[in-house]
């Protein structure tokens, strides 16, 4: 059926108190984190909001964001995840683009939404839920979720093709483009990169940047299929990073090169406190062949890098891959395919 939701349902029943989610402090296991997201689910049915409906977040990394893209699977909403940089005429037409209905934000983000919320006819007043609130003009969103039910909601017919996600990029084309990820897509996460990034139901998984970013669901997929720990921070700390590692024996995770380069830098940076990774990927932009070779010669046959665009081409340089040609970008996908031209037309040599 390629349905997302469910995903955490199915885990809620045969792994409830497994570890599911660690954010900071805050540790949830499959029946706590399922009980969050099915107050929400709820709270959504109960507020009109339907299938197909979009449901923009503007958030900093928090269980909050979580909890939307998990709802929305269930509830076959469609989640909008965008940037908490975004401001006035670049938020007001994400926005309209995408045909929101609902946003959910923080405090600190609701003086730039009042400088647009005058200009966005589609969203009625009491369809902006603040997070940390109460804040004037805004729904407090513990106010409509924290009264809502925990039992699952109200079924929802959902298919592979249906929509889950629009995230918007503009790569190198001028303005932001809006890409649909259907719950077919994202399931093909689920697979596609775990087996490819060899996760298995032991494994634990972490994301260091922004859960707003297509690069979230690179680890967030496989995990919640798995059904194991998913681990994510408010914001990057190098220092901090390897620590955590350390303590909860993380294994899979992707970073971009800014982030690589600063936990090499790390005063703290010890191969011997990263054992306990089996897979360290590099994305988002090229990495220097100095730092691709650190990595590699602290964390031997554990280093990946990823090529590729949101809207689903990729490439992958696998630790045997590196060892033949390090400078490649890998091989594309199994089950796709793939070939570079010449000016001419002609196709060049694989090899």
């Amino acid at each position: 059926m390629n349905n997302l939701g469910t995903l955490l349902p199915r885990h809620t029943l045969y792994r409830p108190d497994q570890l599911a989610i660690v954010f900071e402090d805050t540790r949830l296991t499959f029946r706590q984190f399922g009980e969050r997201v099915n107050q929400l689910s709820n709270a959504l049915q109960s507020l009109g909001v339907r299938k197909g409906d979009k449901i923009a977040t503007v958030l900093p990394n928090c269980l909050e964001q979580l909890d939307v893209y998990w709802a929305a699977a269930q509830t076959g909403t469609v989640v909008v995840p965008l940037s908490p940089l975004l401001r006035r005429g670049g938020l007001k037409r994400l926005l309209d683009d995408s045909d929101s209905v609902l946003v959910v934000t923080d405090r600190a983000f609701t003086p730039y939404l009042n400088e647009v919320r005058g200009d966005l006819p589609k969203l009625h007043p009491d369809r902006f839920l603040v997070i940390d609130g109460p804040v004037d003009g805004y729904v407090t969103y513990q106010d409509i979720v924290g009264n809502s039910s925990t039992s699952p909601p109200q079924p929802v017919e959902i298919k592979g093709d249906d929509p889950y996600n629009i995230i918007y990029s503009s790569g190198t084309t001028g303005l932001p483009k809006g890409i649909i990820h259907t719950h077919r897509i994202r399931s093909a996460y689920c697979t596609n990169f775990g087996l490819r990034c060899r996760f298995t139901t032991e494994s634990v998984g972490a994301h260091t940047g922004s859960l707003v970013f297509n690069g979230a669901f690179l680890t967030l997929m496989p995990c919640m299929y798995l059904g194991i720990p998913f681990i994510f921070t408010q914001q990057f700390d190098a220092s901090k990073l390897i620590e955590l590692i350390e303590v909860e024996k993380m294994t899979h995770m992707w970073m971009v090169p800014s982030q690589v380069v600063a936990m090499l830098d790390a005063p703290n940076f010890d191969p011997i406190r990263l054992q306990s990774l089996e897979m360290l990927g590099s994305l988002g932009a090229p990495l220097l062949m100095e730092h691709k070779q650190a990595i590699a010669n602290a964390l031997p046959n554990r280093f990946y890098e990823l090529y590729g665009l949101t809207e689903g081409f990729m490439t992958i340089l696998e630790p045997s891959d590196f060892a033949k040609k390090s400078e490649s970008v890998g091989c594309p996908d199994a089950l796709s395919e793939m070939r570079i031209e010449r000016s001419d037309g002609s196709i060049c040599d694989h090899k």
